[in-house]
């Protein structure tokens, strides 16, 4: 295979000068060929004769240069394609050299006999070599060889190709170096590179450009600049959202309701709500109506800042316009007014959304299932689940966790159960929360070996029961008297990576000194210390608790005035140890 030359050939300072002051003069003039060149007769008869194996013993004193003026002269009037296969032939061939020169003039010609696609893969192969960081070198040759052509269409392609192999900074430098020089913008390249750079996560960088070739005579669009606000609003940028929203007038162009709905859901994200309504009222003024996803954005806003009766006037001022809401500003309200324990005007929503003949999806299903549990109502919860089932949808992961964690906070463990087994026959694991649910709701129910048998099947399958979930099930034991589960579970929390805080520590302490283990209950303050676990006011009070419940009566009203004041080891210590002294004075 036939090398690429990096190097390109020498010019000389005068003629660098004459392309900056004339775009149609030529920074490269090749040496005048002769008609009986009789290298390049032979190459040409070989090349009519379709012979072009004959060429290789000539290989050795066929030089680059005699290629370019072949290709530029043309003397025996062969077909492009002939000269292109040529031109492959020389390419392949493993000891043969080809400059940069060569390929760029070939590149011309290719284009100069509208041989565009033949031109774009001599293009694809020249950058693949040069690699990344070639721009400035392939525009000089580009521009050296062009001859009397016009380079507007092979450095258009040129921006397409970087821009097809990812290098994008190049393709940019491009488009400059072609500003620089003056020639007309690269439509081509320009709309391939921007629908390129939209698809990155620079909608900075992005919109730089954009108005950068804008300013250069790039005609504008408002697909573009609609992109580029709804990227920005993303990330939350709403500034430089803004921005481009400001583009519009100065560019000519109308804002569209895309254009709106955008800026106004980014304000509305972003809680500028007065913001969002501003636009609103703008929107108006020019003559557009609001439509279903300006109010959808406005009541997620007013929903998100817990403002539910000005959502609820939004809904009816939309329903007043003629417009239907959609299964997504229902799902908003219902989701809203169950967070905030109005699970009543939930359902009235959910009803309102039936009248108008709109299906609830399984997300809404799932939102007022979840919000019914929460409100302690499992009758009505698991009567929406047997609805949904029979409107054809199936209850997922997520609606059973959601029934099994009612059922355990109601302390109905049966149910709880009976959801988890209805898991199993469909094939739907439990996860973390489901699992955690369960065990939490045997603690909650004193059932310790239960929750015990929970936690290891919870880890059997491959799931880490987090911090919390531990000091549930060591609590649960230390309040039935068995500390030294406790312990053991402490330990084996320790040995699995966790970094038991002072919350696992209190809930032990609490179970020593509830049934009077004051002397291991101080040292596993000893231990705490050591650790570097440093106890809270809780730890001391419940020392304290013990102390009075256990310790020597005398101490109680001393001790129990004391509780909620004692905030460090060592006023626990001194009071503790002054009462035992007061008791050997007496």
């Amino acid at each position: 295979m036939a090398t690429l030359k990096l190097s390109r050939s020498r010019t000389s300072n005068s003629q660098r000068s004459l392309i900056i002051l004339n775009n149609y003069s030529s920074w490269y003039s090749p040496q005048s060929p002769y008609q009986d060149d009789p290298i390049l007769k032979t190459i040409s008869q070989a090349i009519k004769s379709n012979s072009l194996s004959s060429l290789t013993k000539f290989l050795p004193s066929i030089s680059s240069l005699q290629v370019t003026n072949l290709i530029t002269r043309n003397p025996h009037s062969l077909p492009p394609h002939s000269l292109l296969s040529f031109f492959n032939f020389l390419s392949s061939q493993p000891h043969f050299r080809l400059t940069l020169h060569a390929y760029s003039t070939m590149v011309h010609f290719l284009v100069a006999h509208k041989m565009h696609s033949q031109a774009r893969d001599l293009l694809h192969l020249i950058v693949s070599k040069k690699g990344m960081g070639s721009s400035a070198s392939l525009f000089a040759s580009i521009l050296e060889t062009r001859g009397t052509h016009l380079p507007g269409l092979v450095l258009d392609a040129l921006m397409i190709v970087y821009v097809d192999l990812g290098f994008l900074d190049d393709a940019i430098q491009c488009f400059r170096l072609l500003r620089k020089h003056y020639f007309r913008i690269p439509a081509r390249g320009c709309r391939c590179l921007i629908d390129r750079m939209m698809r990155t996560n620079l909608p900075t960088v992005t919109l730089g450009f954009y108005l950068e070739i804008l300013d250069y005579g790039y005609s504008p669009s408002v697909y573009v600049f609609n992109v580029l606000m709804h990227k920005l609003c993303k990330e939350g940028k709403i500034k430089d959202a803004q921005i481009v929203f400001d583009e519009f007038g100065k560019r000519g162009l109308h804002a569209t309701a895309v254009s709106f709905n955008t800026l106004i859901n980014g304000h509305c994200k972003a809680k500028n709500l007065d913001e969002g309504f501003r636009l609103k009222s703008v929107m108006e003024g020019s003559g557009m109506r609001p439509d279903v996803y300006t109010y959808s954005a406005l009541i997620n806003g007013l929903c998100k800042e817990n403002r539910l009766d000005d959502a609820e006037l939004l809904l009816h001022e939309m329903c007043e316009r003629g417009l239907t809401p959609n299964d997504v500003i229902f799902t908003t309200l219902i989701d809203g007014h169950c967070k905030n324990g109005r699970i009543d005007m939930a359902m009235e929503i959910y009803q309102l959304m039936l009248s108008k003949d709109l299906k609830p999806d399984l997300i809404m299903y799932n939102t007022l299932t979840n919000g019914l549990c929460k409100a302690g109502d499992m009758k009505e919860a698991r009567k929406i689940v047997d609805e949904m089932c029979t409107n054809g949808l199936n209850p997922d992961k997520i609606t059973y966790t959601i029934l099994l964690d009612g059922f355990c906070k109601e302390g109905d463990l049966e149910s709880a159960l009976d959801i988890r087994k209805e898991m199993i026959k469909r094939g739907i694991e439990l996860d973390n929360v489901a699992f955690t649910a369960l065990i939490s709701g045997f603690c909650r129910g004193g059932k310790v070996v239960e929750a015990e048998r929970m936690l290891r099947e919870m880890l059997k399958v491959g799931l880490k029961p987090d911090d919390a979930t531990y000091t549930m099930v060591i609590d649960c034991f230390c309040k039935n008297g068995d500390s030294k589960t406790g312990f053991r579970l402490l330990k084996e929390m320790r040995s699995d990576g966790h970094v038991p805080a002072v919350e696992t520590y209190n809930a032990l302490m609490n179970g020593l000194c509830k049934h009077g283990q004051l002397k291991n209950a101080n040292m596993l303050l000893d231990t705490m210390l050591d650790l570097g676990v440093v106890p809270d006011d809780i730890t001391y009070n419940i020392l304290l608790e013990g102390h009075c419940k256990h310790g020597n009566p005398e101490d109680f009203d001393k001790l129990q005035s004391e509780k909620g004041l004692v905030s460090d080891y060592a006023c626990y210590t001194s009071l503790v140890s002054k009462s035992s002294k007061y008791r050997q004075k007496r």
